[in-house]
């Protein structure tokens, strides 16, 4: 952190405690019910903000000014630690709960105390942080003009006032005034203002993954992070199905088999010609292997779901002597949605998972050609029937025993695996476990295999009864991609299955909006078909439109073909920021996978370094890294048919891909004569570029997408909040 003069920070909290002022409760209210692209009201990167004064304001103190009583001040510490504010010293202003704070009175007590606290300290200059909700605005002019030179600037989250963002030179020794609708936005005017800049120097892992207390869940076995892991990229389901078939015919007696799923489909070969997922997976199991599975149990076969399916797996591997669980200890129309195997053997040298996007399902064993998967291409079933790309990692080292973890954590929850009757009494027809024997303890770690850092992700929704490893939830997918996209400087490059979401999109718009070279490629699948506006195609317009509008040609939004303008499925959940860190998962960016569902994913951070040009993209110092730009460039060279020096630079990368898809649009627009140019990447055109709010949409399908298909796990709390 470039280094600017001494100052401190008051910042008036009353706006972001859980309970409120009722004036504050009533806009909560009001803004959960607001949605679309104009709606960037969030507390997101409050956090940040004051960290970054605090560090470029050489060791500045923060005051957290409330309308609280004094007998509260204890409790409101504890409420500011748990939320990752730094260290600071509270001002309670207030003589009482409901005589003053709850209708939102305070202004004079609050006068009052910033007056004392300018008297005590007649030497700083203080940096004056708040929200436009309540007293702040007038109470922070009053301030400054009554004591000339002792504010050095104003910040305004801005909660009432939705127009653009708004920054004003001050006039008359006034200081200047920054607002904003977030911290994310706020931040950029407010370090400009004071003369600093972003934290540069020696990289850290804490400045890309979640510390313990971060992740907030203390119930867990996990740890923080894995060092000494070694990462293997397996794209496509017949890569990945390839290297699986043979790490499982290599377990024997005493080894281990793990592994969870949203489907599994006995009947899907995994290879031309078989095996099937049933006969290696039974053969594992005679051969003396403990093979223990858990698989979504799934809603009704009537409404299109799978429970046959995941059914007749669990009793082929019960036979042989495994054990798969039909798991459906989820929230109301969740699901586990979590695609992991681990493998343990007697010799850890051994030990090797899988994580990502790729079930063990039909539809999946597609390749680099993208023709489909061959036992699929005659289904009617669509879904299966598509080409599909998708992305798997084989993981090494240290981390096997964190993912053991995660499924051990799982199959020991004492809750009953399903209530309802008409899950429970055809699990009981057919034989099949109501709860799973004793894993045996966890194993040591693996030895270490190489040099990346590897965090495990989740989301877990906040369920009654609660998990015992995560009674309030975990959200850490989420708030990872909040920290990690706050550093986000030069390129987010995303493969996702969705991008739906309002809220989800917002972190995204906030990123877009702070960082001005900042671009966003995202890839997700084209529809064979439209349909109108079903309330998917509602939800996706909504967040694409929110990113669009933040980061207008920064952002592309492509969809895939193959060779003969087939729609390929995009199935991966892919993210890599900056050539630096890289996520691969099972997880969606939509508030479903967010908070509701189980999900699972991989952070990785390498230590090995990319030497080419730029070899810090993100100009903080982190550097680029092996794998992260090993992933990135695979994935983009394998879109474009390109190779990948032109692809190193972000500018260069993006422009590229514009070129690559304006000349593919423009052939297919000219009836597909002559040669075809290169690449497979189409821009994503479905009506993106305007959210057409009609009563329908209003009323029916803007609800029933945020329901049904985008509902939200958080607690009330941090719902009205707008945080994870």
């Amino acid at each position: 952190m470039t280094t600017g003069p001494t100052f401190a920070v008051v910042y008036d909290i009353d706006g972001i405690l859980r309970i409120a002022p009722l004036r504050r409760q009533w806009g909560r209210l009001r803004a959960l019910a607001t949605r679309g692209p104009q709606d960037r009201r969030s507390q997101l990167g409050m956090q940040r903000v004051l960290r970054t004064l605090v560090e470029g304001g050489a060791g500045g103190s923060v005051f957290f000014l409330t309308a609280l009583p004094i007998r509260l001040a204890r409790p409101l510490r504890r409420i500011l630690r748990h939320d990752h504010y730094p260290p600071g010293t509270v001002l309670m202003a207030g003589r009482g709960i409901f005589t003053g704070w709850f209708f939102g009175a305070g202004l004079e007590s609050k006068r009052a105390v910033l007056e004392r606290l300018l008297t005590r300290h007649p030497d700083t200059t203080f940096v004056l942080v708040g929200d436009d909700a309540g007293h702040d605005p007038q109470l922070f002019a009053d301030l400054a003009r009554d004591h000339p030179g002792r504010v050095a600037v104003i910040a305004l989250r801005r909660l009432v006032d939705l127009g653009d963002d708004r920054r004003s030179a001050g006039g008359d020794g006034s200081p200047p005034v920054v607002e904003a609708p977030n911290g994310e936005e706020l931040l950029p005017g407010l370090c400009e203002a004071l003369g600093i800049g972003p934290r540069r120097g020696a990289p850290r892992i804490e400045d890309w993954f979640l510390t313990r207390a971060e992740r907030d869940n203390p119930a867990t076995r996990l740890r923080a992070w894995t060092e000494g892991n070694a990462v293997h990229l397996r794209v496509h389901g017949s890569a990945y199905y390839r290297a699986l078939t043979e790490r499982v015919a290599a377990t024997g007696d005493g080894d281990l088999v793990l592994f969870a799923g949203w489907r599994g489909d006995g009947d899907q070969e995994l290879g031309d010609g078989g095996p099937t997922v049933a006969e290696v997976l039974t053969g594992a199991a005679r051969r003396g292997a403990r093979v223990r599975g858990l698989l979504w149990r799934s809603h009704l076969e009537v409404f299109g779901y799978h429970v046959a399916q995941n059914r007749r797996l669990a009793a082929a591997v019960l036979a042989a002597g495994g054990e798969v669980l039909l798991d459906q200890r989820i929230r109301p129309l969740g699901s586990h949605h979590q695609k992991i195997v681990v493998l343990r053997h007697r010799d850890p040298d051994d030990d090797v998972a899988y994580v990502g996007g790729i079930d063990l399902v039909l539809g999946a064993r597609d390749d680099i050609v993208h023709r489909g998967d061959p036992q699929s291409a005659a289904s009617g079933d669509e879904y299966t029937r598509s080409p599909r790309h998708d992305a798997q990692v084989e993981l090494r080292g240290p981390v096997v025993r964190d993912l053991h973890d995660v499924i051990a954590e799982r199959w020991d929850d004492p809750a009953p695996l399903a209530r309802l009757p008409w899950h429970v009494v055809p699990d009981l027809l057919h034989g099949l476990p109501r709860r799973g024997s004793s894993l045996p303890g966890p194993a040591p770690d693996p030895p270490r295999a190489g040099g990346c850092a590897i965090q495990i992700l989740r989301t877990y929704p906040q369920r009654r009864p609660a998990h015992p490893f995560a009674p309030r939830g975990e959200r850490s997918l989420a708030r990872a991609f909040i920290k990690v996209l706050g550093r986000a400087q030069r390129l987010i490059y995303v493969e996702d299955q969705y991008l739906w979401s309002a809220d989800v999109a917002r972190v995204f718009a906030a990123a877009l909006r702070r960082a001005p070279q900042l671009h966003l490629i995202a890839v997700v699948p084209r529809p064979d078909r439209d349909d109108g506006p079903t309330p998917a195609s509602v939800g996706q317009r909504e967040a694409i439109a929110m990113v669009h509008e933040a980061g207008g040609d920064r952002v592309q939004i492509l969809d895939v073909e193959n060779d003969e303008a087939r729609p390929v499925y995009v199935h991966a959940k892919i993210c890599v920021v900056d050539d630096v860190w890289a996520t691969v998962g099972s997880n969606n960016f939509n508030t479903r996978s967010w908070t509701h569902d189980s999900e699972l994913a991989a952070a990785i951070l390498d230590s090995e370094r990319d030497g080419r040009a730029p070899e810090d993209p993100g100009g903080l110092g982190d550097g680029a890294r092996g794998f992260a730009r090993r992933l990135r460039l695979e994935l983009m060279c394998e879109h474009l048919e390109s190779d990948d020096a032109v692809l190193l630079d972000p500018d260069a990368a993006a422009r590229t891909v514009r070129d690559r898809v304006a000349a593919l649009d423009a052939w297919h627009v000219g009836g597909a004569l002559g040669a075809r140019p290169p690449g497979r990447l189409r821009r994503h055109a479905p009506g993106h570029e305007q959210v057409d709010q009609t009563w329908r949409q209003r009323w029916i399908t803007g609800p029933a997408y945020r329901r049904v298909l985008d509902p939200d796990g958080r607690p009330l709390a941090a719902r009205l909040r707008r945080i994870y």
